[in-house]
């Protein structure tokens, strides 16, 4: 992607500053700001949008509304995150997915981060020098976090296809760790921005490639509880690898997640990270250099959100309530000829599709990126999510006709958003 897509001002002098490339959200609403869009501006329909909706929800319990701060709230607090918190996310785990399992996960098979980018952050620099994979379509942020430790690792792209819904099969991870010395494959899953969900059987053949292959799993788990059926129904619960790892301490599967989707409090920046306790505890020294640790004050509010509870009626509540979201994007993109690519999403609040049955130029994701932000409305092109940081890979990218719609925002600004864009494409350039 070039300069001027990335929003680069070649003039301004960086002194000994690199130029960071803009991650795809942060480049759409920067354009947007340049246009009069804020955060809940009534005339603006963000279906870029990354995060949720936030506010009451029908089925959901009320907001966490206040927090008391105590004396010791004052000091820093635990690099892992505080006990409770620790102990609490555990507690979490092992109701979930560890049921009838004899190794269970303690407080010391967690680490607590100021959000899941910052504990994706503390993995990767406690890698050594090693092959790490990642699949092609996924999350933009891999794209800096790798490039900032290239002279330590080997950054491989594993790319995914329409046809296996961009998800990557266990049979071709196999084949990848063999062929390319991997020791570490980092992913989301379910996947942003394709929306494809391995689970089940699938996802057990994952963990044991890993197992069989000793390749470090580092599984991005944000969208667990954004699970759909085929058919277009809510899932019946989440995903995440924890219910297929047989040993805690001895299977290297570290899982990332929080309160910022499935709770839909991202503004607090609460994220963790699940694993062996040896490797739990590299990830706490290297957090001493990059961040000092998670606020004494957001744990304990995130405490009470992930009350056994609460927890499900919101997560429950949210999975209705976006597969309704889901199946309006769907459909109503299909009618304009937008396809969802491989299938529609199992998971996320994201559509991932094709704009190549639409007529020129709206053919072209950047145009159609371009052309929708007159009218009001924020997409992101698909290129953003072609993550390659070492930028060895040469010509364009493959997903130069693909897009990803959120149907984060509420309903009714999904619906007008759609409505916007359907006359966008009735009306032509």
């Amino acid at each position: 992607m070039s300069d001027q897509h990335q929003g680069f001002d070649q003039t301004t002098p960086r002194g000994a500053f690199r130029e960071v490339p803009y991650m795809g959200v942060i480049f759409v609403v920067a354009e947007a700001m340049k246009r009069g869009f804020t955060n809940g501006h009534p005339d603006w329909c963000n279906l870029g949008q990354g995060q949720p909706e936030v506010g009451a929800m029908e089925g959901a319990p009320p907001r966490v509304a206040s927090v008391e701060i105590r004396p010791e709230d004052h000091a820093y607090g635990p690099l892992e995150g505080t006990p409770e918190m620790r102990e609490v996310v555990a507690s979490h785990y092992n109701r979930l997915y560890r049921q009838g399992k004899k190794s269970k996960y303690g407080p010391a098979n967690v680490s607590v981060a100021q959000g899941g980018r910052l504990a994706l952050t503390r993995a990767l620099a406690a890698l050594g020098g090693v092959n790490v994979g990642y699949q092609l379509p996924d999350y933009t942020a891999y794209e800096d976090m790798l490039f900032l430790h290239l002279a330590r690792i080997g950054a491989m792209p594993l790319p995914t296809s329409p046809q296996n819904g961009f998800a990557l099969t266990a049979e071709k991870l196999d084949r990848a760790a063999a062929d390319l010395g991997l020791g570490a494959y980092v992913f989301s899953n379910p996947c942003n921005p394709t929306g494809a969900c391995v689970s089940g059987a699938d996802l057990a053949a994952v963990v044991e490639v890993a197992r069989r292959r000793s390749l470090t799993l580092l599984l991005d788990e944000f969208y667990s509880h954004f699970v759909y059926t085929p058919d277009g129904r809510p899932g019946a619960g989440p995903v995440s690898a924890a219910a297929h790892v047989e040993d805690v301490e001895r299977d290297r599967v570290v899982l990332f997640d929080g309160l910022t989707k499935s709770y839909r409090y991202p503004g607090w920046r609460v994220g963790w990270a699940v694993g062996p306790s040896a490797m739990i505890e590299v990830m706490a020294r290297s957090a001493s250099a990059i961040d000092g640790g998670p606020s004494r004050i957001v744990q304990r509010a995130a405490i009470e959100a992930l009350t056994p509870a609460r927890a499900d009626q919101e997560t429950d509540a949210l999975r209705k309530t976006f597969c309704k979201k889901r199946n309006l994007m769907v459909e109503r993109l299909a009618s304009m000829g937008i396809v969802c690519g491989g299938r529609p999403p199992l998971g996320t609040f994201y559509c991932w599709a094709s704009l190549e049955q639409l007529e020129p130029p709206f053919d072209d994701a950047m145009t159609f990126f371009w052309k929708a932000l007159e009218r009001k409305v924020m997409t992101v092109p698909g290129a953003f999510f072609d993550v390659d940081p070492a930028k060895r890979r040469p010509g364009t990218s493959p997903y130069e006709k693909w897009m990803r719609f959120s149907f984060g925002p509420p309903m009714d600004n999904v619906e007008m958003g759609l409505d916007r864009l359907a006359k966008m494409l009735k009306e032509g350039a």
